[in-house]
């Protein structure tokens, strides 16, 4: 093992690992803390938590435990992974979990670095950019469970650790590895060990993953696990050349509701048959989930939808009737459910939108690793589970991806018998 990836959620361990993928780094993802040992084949070996929104001693302690295992297995290197857009609450979690993996290993300085420009996140002068937007006047500022409405990530980091944060602003990385790590020392000398480092290109990436080889610890977005993969590990060059997903219909679940999910959803649409699951009916009983499970059945082979993305003004207004964290526990229980019939119906490929409906999804069909494959899009691998019924997997974030990618994904999924 070259490295041990710590995810705070299941759609962000598979972007990451899928990125890393790419480089021809054969990668192993984990649902959850293993019981067993690593695979002995495996460069990188990501523990998948759904950990970002819950509270901020239990992700502690579930990355805390992850981190032990890893270096039990030999890892030489942490990273922990979260959102390109920082999503966390104003308590945590990633201040909180950062700080404690920093105390596991001693490290004098850590960097947060949540860029990836291929998928339009960057930072300047430490404020988080969406595209051309500030990331507070991005869709994120509507964001249902985590809504970010400050991009200035050393205010949103220090509200939730009790210690300062410095900067490593773009004229330094401009000027390489070497005046990256002089400034973090300098910081650290200071007595500051957590740093926003900026990013405004893939180039940034490879000078902050040059300045970080040695790091026992870095954390950020999959964009500076590529650069720390660029600089630092042994790449291979068939790693996913072996890589097959399980022929059979497939099928679409969409929880999330951003704006680029919802585009997605509505372009699926227009050639495939859909069924909206509506949360207020899911409060009144199963009713509603016997017939989404129905209606997959019957259109099992026509590349079905069911979606619960609604508008930001629509799921303010289910949030206000039944309250946050319960519609989303219903959203979730719901899909969980209605993946596992449709697996049991025939369904191999599941093509799933949203970071807690990917959680739902995988916990549901018992699924505790994956084997990774290509990209579709950048940050969207398709994965493969084992077992006596292997299933196709592929979980999106909901920012992520092109418009098509439903489609695209069933159309160029390496199908054949699983590695």
């Amino acid at each position: 093992m070259q490295l041990g990836v710590i995810a705070d959620d299941y759609t962000g361990a598979t972007d990451l690992a899928g990125m890393l993928a790419r480089l021809g780094l054969r990668a192993v993802q984990h649902l959850g803390v293993p019981t067993n040992r690593a695979a002995s084949d495996a460069d990188v070996v990501v523990i998948a938590l759904k950990s970002r929104s819950i509270p901020a001693t239990e992700a502690v302690e579930q990355s805390l435990a992850a981190a032990r295992w890893l270096l039990e297995q030999g890892a030489p290197r942490l990273f922990f992974k979260y959102c390109s857009t920082f999503d966390s609450t104003d308590r945590g979690n990633i201040g909180p979990v950062a700080a404690a993996l920093a105390d596991l290993l001693d490290a004098e300085s850590v960097v947060f670095a949540p860029s990836v420009p291929e998928n339009g996140r960057t930072t300047y002068r430490s404020h988080l950019f969406v595209h051309d937007l500030l990331l507070s006047e991005s869709p994120m500022r509507d964001h249902p469970i985590n809504p970010m409405r400050d991009s200035d990530l050393r205010r949103v980091l220090a509200a939730q650790v009790d210690e300062p944060v410095a900067a490593v602003h773009a004229d330094v990385v401009e000027r390489g590895a070497a005046a990256v790590r002089a400034a973090l020392v300098d910081a650290s000398a200071a007595g500051t060990r957590f740093v926003i480092a900026d990013a405004t290109s893939d180039e940034h990436l490879t000078t902050l993953g040059a300045a970080l080889a040695d790091a026992r610890l870095a954390t950020g977005a999959a964009g500076l696990a590529l650069g720390i993969g660029r600089s630092a590990l042994t790449e291979r060059s068939t790693a996913a050349d072996d890589f097959r997903v399980p022929a059979g219909p497939a099928a679409v679940l969409s929880g999330s509701c951003s704006a680029a999910t919802r585009r997605q959803v509505a372009r699926h649409r227009q050639a495939h048959p859909s069924f909206e699951l509506d949360v207020r009916a899911l409060a009144e009983g199963d009713a509603a989930i016997d017939e989404a499970i129905a209606f997959l059945q019957t259109h099992a082979d026509e590349r079905p939808l069911v979606y619960s993305s609604s508008d930001p003004d629509v799921v303010a207004g289910i949030q206000a009737d039944l309250g946050v964290d319960a519609s989303a526990a219903l959203v979730e229980r719901a899909f969980g459910r209605i993946a596992a019939a449709a697996v049991d119906a025939g369904i191999r490929q599941l093509v799933i939108a949203g970071g807690e409906t990917s959680g739902a999804v995988v916990n549901g069909l018992g699924v505790r690793s994956l084997a990774i494959g290509p990209e579709v899009d950048p940050g969207v691998p398709w994965t493969a589970s084992g077992g006596e019924t292997p299933v196709a997997l592929l979980l999106k974030s909901g920012n992520f991806g092109q418009d098509d990618i439903f489609t695209r994904a069933l159309d160029t999924a390496p199908t054949g018998a699983t590695r």
